[in-house]
């Protein structure tokens, strides 16, 4: 595929989700009698707010092979959110703040463990996540036991409670999302470089390990501002899949980031308005359900890397080397029968090579690489034209050269 092929391609899905979100608004208002009233609007502006960012971001997190960073991150902001809250009570911005300091903690500890200990990534990330989120389930437990905390929803940062985001929170989601697009965009060659070749990267004078703190404090702020949509358990979901669903349509960071960032859109806008349906379809899982379908439709259908691109492919390899085997085979009988015209019977064809055998022969009849003899009524069999006996000669040379 041509790079104007790709980016057309690409255009073409962002379309198609486009029109499948409008449609689906119109279906909600006309057969489902359901209003677009100020909850369902800002739940699914912010659903797609967050699902873009958080999808251009997590980009680099799959690239850079860091898809757990997001879970851990998430999982570690925990602890923040119970200690804001035994801090400054049930105030959001001092639940947030403490719920980025702790991440941000979280990072620190996992780039520490990885260079002053022989520990891998993988195992730091590990470590971190599951001892932070410990402590913040224990911290949990012990706020809620505080006069003031039965009013206080801290479990609903663990899942999510997207119902309770107002007007402000919109615009705070939306300020804060323009500064790191903005600091993005501003370091998107360096952060490009660091990401595909840290080597390079360092070689050529750029601060790497600066670059990846301020990469990684961005999904840090991504997360906590997620937090309140979809919890700590399900925001990796956002992170990861609809960049791994881009990667599968694209072929640079560029087309992989705008694609991934319309996927993570529609997940949250869809997400958001399929759970307006019933009021017991809570809204961050089932966000995370449609990046999920995402994810699988493209895995699946995604020109030449998807599973049936891959299967049709891989199809027509053995239909080709099927077919220089009949035709090979048919001149090795043919020679060993008198001539290079004498006819080969079908079912010798069909014992050596098997039941593909007979859909092959038509398709070679097609070419006009073969043609049909019949023998008997209940036998017939297959003889090699001029072009067909030149095809064979042909590739067997090949075969004995080598090639």
């Amino acid at each position: 595929m041509t790079n104007a092929q790709v980016w057309r391609q690409i255009v073409l899905v962002l379309a198609i989700l486009g029109f499948g979100f409008a449609v689906f608004l119109w279906l909600l208002q006309s057969s489902f009698q359901l209003r677009l009233d100020y909850t369902l609007r800002s739940v699914a502006l912010g659903g797609a707010l967050l699902g873009s960012l958080s999808a251009v971001l997590g980009s680099f997190a799959v690239l850079r092979q860091q898809s757990l960073l997001g879970d851990a991150l998430a999982h570690a902001a925990l602890p923040g959110v119970a200690l804001g809250f035994l801090l400054s009570g049930r105030e959001l911005s001092a639940l947030l703040i403490g719920a980025a300091v702790s991440g941000w903690v979280g990072m620190q500890f996992i780039q520490t463990l990885v260079g002053t200990t022989r520990l891998k990534q993988d195992v730091a990330l590990g470590i971190v996540l599951s001892a932070w989120f410990a402590a913040g389930i224990i911290l949990l437990a012990y706020a809620q036991n505080r006069p003031d905390a039965s009013q206080a929803g801290l479990d609903t940062f663990i899942f999510g409670q997207a119902a309770a985001i107002i007007e402000e929170d919109l615009w705070l989601m939306f300020s804060l999302s323009a500064v790191l697009l903005c600091v993005l965009l501003l370091l998107w060659h360096p952060l490009k470089a660091v990401t595909f070749d840290s080597p390079f990267a360092a070689t050529i004078g750029l601060p790497v390990r600066l670059l990846r703190l301020v990469l990684t404090t961005m999904i840090v702020i991504t997360i906590v501002m997620g937090l309140q949509l979809a919890g700590v358990i399900l925001m990796v979901g956002l992170l990861i899949a609809p960049g791994v669903a881009a990667r599968q349509w694209s072929y640079t960071l560029a087309q992989m980031a705008l694609l991934a960032a319309g996927f993570g859109a529609f997940s949250g806008g869809m997400g958001a308005s399929i759970s307006a349906l019933d009021a017991d379809i809570p809204t961050g899982p089932t966000i995370i359900v449609v990046t999920f379908l995402l994810l699988l439709i493209s895995i699946s259908l995604a020109p030449e890397r998807g599973l049936l691109w891959r299967w049709l492919r891989e199809r027509k390899d053995r239909r080709a080397v099927l077919s220089q085997q009949l035709l090979r085979d048919m001149l090795r009988y043919a020679l060993g029968h008198g001539g290079s015209t004498h006819a080969t019977p079908n079912s010798f064809l069909v014992g050596i090579h098997g039941a593909a055998t007979r859909t092959c022969l038509q398709s070679l009849k097609q070419d006009g690489l073969v043609e049909r003899v019949r023998q008997t009524p209940e036998e017939h069999s297959w003889r090699l034209t001029q072009t067909g006996l030149a095809e064979a000669e042909r590739g067997s040379f090949q075969r004995r050269m080598g090639a």
